[in-house]
């Protein structure tokens, strides 16, 4: 394969204008068919966009007749799966933004039909695949960080009353559409947990009755870990943050990005009244390349994809519980 043909499927996904203009920055590696918007009506909405400018609009139809190899799924959360069949069914290796969608069976049954076909479906969350939390990966597996008995990860922000009204539609509220981020990451250091208990709230502010606040506690063997969204916080997007307890040492992501600050503590170098920490430097580019990098060499046949079918099930499936179902 020289260039990946591939297709964008949908644009209301909040990520939409940022995968495209990522894909579009590796031209060697990617060649933009088409263009498929919701409709004429949100067409008009966008086609002024930088994201958007000089690629050919076409239905979903006609971008499967020009052939393509893969497609990228950026509509809506709530359809996601349901466009990603569709490409996976003509044998099309997608990448869906995420979380996949409010049903479990509709994501495995994709999912299996994926896995008979070979098609890759690869999943968004960015975080997977920023070079502090693949550091943090490398040392857990290295056994530096020891039993890891605790995971706290914030995904927090600060949305107007409009958007935080917008997450009604939604289970669990905040806790799918940025809390799957942080359950992702949970899963991502301690695999399946025993047992999630999901606490869910409205604040009420600005007459909102939507869930906004949001967090979900997933109990291990050795201890218990906690994912939290809120999209209430004043300044809540500088306190996304990822902390790694384990038995040797503490791995620290205070923000996770914008930028992206990390601290590592092992218990040689600890002290129980004292702050240690050492700081880790990074170099960080756009938050979506590596995964989109990640994308073509799997797509390709150079790599396989760690992030497997039964990876993605049952990280969803957990996803599913911290958000009520």
């Amino acid at each position: 394969m020289d260039k990946i043909r591939i297709g964008h499927i949908g644009t209301l996904h909040d990520h939409s204008a940022g995968v495209l203009p990522c894909v579009r920055k590796f031209p060697e590696l990617f060649e933009v068919v088409g263009l498929v918007p919701e409709s004429a009506e949100r067409y008009e909405q966008i086609k002024d966009m930088d994201a958007y400018k000089g690629i050919p609009v076409m239905t979903e139809e006609e971008l499967f007749a020009a052939g393509i190899d893969a497609a990228l799924i950026e509509g809506h959360e709530l359809d996601l799966v349901n466009a990603a069949r569709r490409c996976v069914d003509r044998g099309i290796h997608v990448h869906i933004d995420k979380p996949a969608g409010a049903d479990l069976q509709a994501f495995t049954d994709l999912l299996r039909v994926a896995e008979e076909k070979q098609v890759i479906v690869h999943m968004g969350y960015m975080y997977r695949y920023n070079p502090s939390i693949q550091e943090a990966l490398r040392r857990k597996n290295a056994g530096l960080l020891g039993e890891i008995y605790e995971v706290d990860a914030i995904m927090n922000t600060e949305h107007p009353a409009d958007k935080r009204q917008w997450l009604e539609q939604f289970p669990g509220g905040i806790m799918f559409f940025l809390g799957c981020h942080m359950i992702d990451l949970i899963y991502l250091f301690q695999g399946k947990p025993n047992r999630v208990i999901p606490f869910h709230k409205c604040t009420g502010f600005d007459g909102v009755t939507a869930i906004d606040h949001a967090c979900a506690i997933l109990e291990y063997d050795h201890g218990v870990s906690i994912a939290r969204a809120t999209s209430t916080e004043v300044n809540g997007y500088g306190r996304r943050q990822l902390v790694i307890c384990g038995s040797k040492a503490t791995y620290e992501i205070e923000p996770l990005e914008t930028p992206t600050k990390t601290y590592y503590t092992d218990n040689e170098h600890s002290f129980a009244y004292g702050d240690r920490r050492t700081e880790l430097n990074f170099t960080f580019k756009d938050r979506y390349d590596e995964m989109m990098l990640h994308f073509a060499r799997c797509v390709r046949g150079e790599q396989e994809n760690e992030f497997a079918y039964e990876y993605e099930r049952e990280m969803h499936a957990i996803l599913m519980q911290a958000c009520g179902l």
